[in-house]
């Protein structure tokens, strides 16, 4: 294989092991911080970017570590970095942000981590699997390669081993915990309603469990075991507890000023490697703060503030 010329560190590999235990060795034995800080940097395999520490390596290989580190980072108040690879990125996104383009020209989690593949001279884009409403935060997985969207998206329901939500709602929930099926089906506007015998519309399924109460609101775990659009918040709607903060289908109880709907687990199995990935946020601490509030925010105790409540991913 021919390479370009550059003045990067260049090395072939002679035996079957991982990268972080290479680089460990290949740089006489430096220590596994010093190991994953380059690792951090700028590290290629076969000319493929890689940052996974447990990436496997075969005889033959090339190895590749930059002699001129890029700081190059993602720094950006609406996107944090979870993990990435060569052929997949996983998130954590905040509240306010698309999961993807609406429009032309819209800024969005794809636009963020496209300009971030370029600064880091990868070359590869964003393509999306799954999607977050804009005011839902937390966890999400993009590919980096056709292949793996491929995968991804044909395989989804396979694919993932579990998905879970918190969700700040209104009331207390009884029984605490429990499971709500019902189908799922779309008006002309837009506006999702659900029916206990088939409508129509799709098959949903949601299991819920109270985590804990407050007078006024609780905290709610929810696992998917379907993924329709605006399944929780449809679902909570008619246990009567909507999710706080749901201009479309809740009850108007905003104690954060924000759609109350956080993604915090996702575990799900590698498209290339098979391997089993596991990732988890913690709860936002504005969820927690809520729940312990003995009385109903007024005006003059949370000033007010704007937020972006535009079109919603579909």
């Amino acid at each position: 294989m021919r390479y370009r010329k550059t003045p990067n560190k260049v090395f072939t590999v002679r035996e079957a092991t991982t990268l972080l235990p290479f680089l460990m060795k290949t740089f006489d034995g430096i220590s596994r911080n010093k190991a994953k800080a380059i690792l951090a940097d700028s590290v290629w395999v076969d000319r493929q970017v890689v940052t996974q520490f447990d990436h496997p390596l075969r005889p033959g290989q090339v190895v590749e570590v930059s002699a001129t580190p890029r700081r190059a980072t993602l720094r950006n108040r609406f996107v944090r970095l979870v993990y990435e690879d060569a052929h997949i990125v996983v998130i954590d996104k905040a509240p306010g942000i698309l999961s993807m383009a609406a429009g032309r020209h819209s800024y969005c989690v794809k636009t963020v981590l496209d300009d971030y593949f370029q600064r880091r001279h990868q070359r590869c884009t964003a393509h999306v699997v799954h999607r977050l409403d804009r005011d839902t935060s937390g966890l999400m997985v993009y590919a980096k390669t056709m292949a793996a969207e491929q995968t991804l998206e044909h395989n989804w329901h396979d694919i993932v081993a579990d998905r879970r939500y918190v969700a700040l709602v209104s009331g207390q929930l009884q029984p605490p915990e429990g499971q709500v099926e019902s189908w799922l089906k779309d008006t002309k506007s837009y506006v999702t309603y659900s029916s206990p015998v088939d409508n129509g519309g799709k098959y949903a399924c949601t299991r819920y469990r109270t985590l804990r109460q407050g007078a006024l609101y609780s905290l709610v775990e929810l696992k998917l075991l379907t993924g329709r659009k605006n399944q929780i918040r449809v679902h909570m709607q008619s246990l009567g507890h909507p999710v706080c903060g749901d201009v479309k289908y809740g009850d108007g109880a905003d104690p954060i000023h924000r759609l109350a709907l956080h993604a915090f687990r996702l575990h799900f199995y590698h498209p290339v490697t098979g391997e089993l990935m596991k990732f988890e946020t913690p709860v936002p601490q504005v969820f927690t703060d809520a729940v312990k509030a003995k009385t109903v925010p007024t005006p003059a105790d949370t000033p007010f503030r704007p937020t972006d409540r535009g079109k919603e991913d579909r």
